[in-house]
């Protein structure tokens, strides 16, 4: 009796969890084969990547992608802006889309995961979740983006951020992206119609290599995003008079490059004398006239600030713009400061997601480290609309973009893994 009851509870429990998902993982040997198969797109010599957006490795790259949603039982169509869109039914047509994805353009001479990895991740999902006859409530949304690299160009479109004056500019394919859309086959000229709207989207997913070295240093399978960075850049330009090298007494000069130099440094120090994740950057400099035999008459530098809250990033900007004042004066030079754009809001992780995620991970056994990301992604401008989530995995040595840009197969398994199941809570959760 007690034998036969304890049997009937063992089948109930395996029948329950396989019914809800619980025991599913994805297929991680043809995970890794579909990465491999796509990289050899745009392979080269050197052994990375020339798969840019727009270009013909893209489109043939692209073809591959879309065999490959087609073949996991998505509905897939491209939209005006180029991205291709895989959809699946859920049992309730009522419910908004959980959306899921990333792109497989790469920068020129780039790496085989920093976006292919979230692209193919999101296929072999609904790979998996089709081969063990699961159907969610929600309906189910692959998105592989167009040109990510060259400024997120597909997202910005879709949630209507994308100006007609940015189609115009080059691509590193060496056309417009208008021109580039049209190779993809979007329509350039009705991008507006794609607008959607806050609530369009149940919820938004990317897993992601880290693009920095937190979680392989550490040895921590899966990264939690708190969100994505803020972006903002200013110009100083250090004004002094320009005279002979030769001939000019050092006590008689103002050289500009001093004052620049003293900056840079500062920039270090107060950036760092601050707590939290914050980093400051001057990344470019230039001298004019720019001879060798001349003290220059101005030196403009930049200097880019990033974190997850502005204020913080305006605040650091602030006591920076008082030291580049006194350290003008001290060298008997001036100084003009202007503000270029704002390169990027920040973008927060939807505390509910990352509560999923944390707990997902803990599930299937792996360790979690929560941390924002520094570099931008599709899911920045996805934010704008829906509920966000980010997975990052580590990246070893923490190099992206790189021909040396590398993941294992068990840390690609880890991430798809924790991605496959927090849509499936996010199915329930969200209903």
């Amino acid at each position: 009796m007690n034998l036969r009851f304890t049997t009937l509870s063992f089948i109930f429990t395996l029948v329950f969890n396989t019914t809800f998902g619980q025991d599913i993982r994805v297929n991680s040997n043809r995970l890794d084969s579909t990465l491999m198969q796509l990289a050899t797109f745009g392979k080269n010599d050197l052994g990375g990547s020339d798969r840019v957006a727009y270009s013909d490795y893209d489109v043939k790259g692209r073809a591959y992608v879309i065999d490959l949603m087609k073949k996991a039982g998505l509905e897939v169509s491209i939209d005006f802006a180029g991205n291709i869109i895989g959809k699946k039914a859920g049992k309730n047509p009522g419910l908004k889309p959980i959306a899921f994805g990333s792109h497989i353009d790469e920068v020129p001479n780039g790496g085989d995961y920093d976006g292919p990895l979230g692209s193919l991740s999101a296929i072999e999902v609904v790979q998996s979740l089709t081969e063990n006859k699961i159907v969610t409530e929600h309906p189910l949304e692959v998105i592989i983006f167009a040109n990510e690299e060259g400024g997120v160009i597909g997202s910005r479109a879709l949630v209507g951020s994308l100006s007609k004056e940015a189609l115009q500019v080059v691509s590193n394919a060496g056309i417009t992206h208008y021109e580039g859309i049209k190779k993809l086959g979007g329509n350039p000229d009705r991008i507006p119609e794609l607008k959607r709207k806050p609530g369009d989207l149940a919820a938004f997913l990317e897993l992601h290599i880290e693009q920095g070295a937190n979680l392989f240093n550490k040895k921590i399978d899966i990264g939690v995003v708190e969100g994505i960075v803020a972006i903002q850049w200013w110009e100083f330009t250090f004004k002094g008079f320009a005279n002979h090298a030769g001939t000019t007494p050092m006590d008689l000069r103002q050289d500009p490059m001093l004052p620049a130099a003293k900056f840079i440094l500062a920039v270090n120090e107060t950036v760092r004398s601050i707590p939290g994740r914050q980093v400051g950057t001057v990344g470019k400099i230039e001298a004019k006239p720019g001879a060798g035999n001349v003290i220059p008459s101005e030196v403009t530098l930049n200097l880019e600030i990033r974190d997850l809250s502005s204020e913080k990033i305006w605040s650091i900007y602030r006591q920076l713009e008082e030291k580049a004042k006194t350290i003008a004066k001290e060298f008997n030079t001036s100084v003009s400061i202007n503000h270029i754009e704002v390169a990027s809001d920040p973008a927060l992780a939807d505390p509910k997601i990352r509560q999923i995620i944390q707990e997902k991970a803990k599930m299937l056994g792996l360790s979690t480290l929560s941390l924002p990301s520094g570099a931008g992604h599709d899911a920045q401008e996805m934010a704008k609309i829906a509920p966000m989530g980010m997975i990052f995995i580590p990246s070893k040595d923490g190099i992206s973009h790189s021909p040396q840009e590398f993941s294992s197969k068990e840390d690609v398994a880890n991430g798809a893994n924790v991605l496959l199941h927090t849509i499936l809570e996010l199915d329930k959760k969200l209903q």
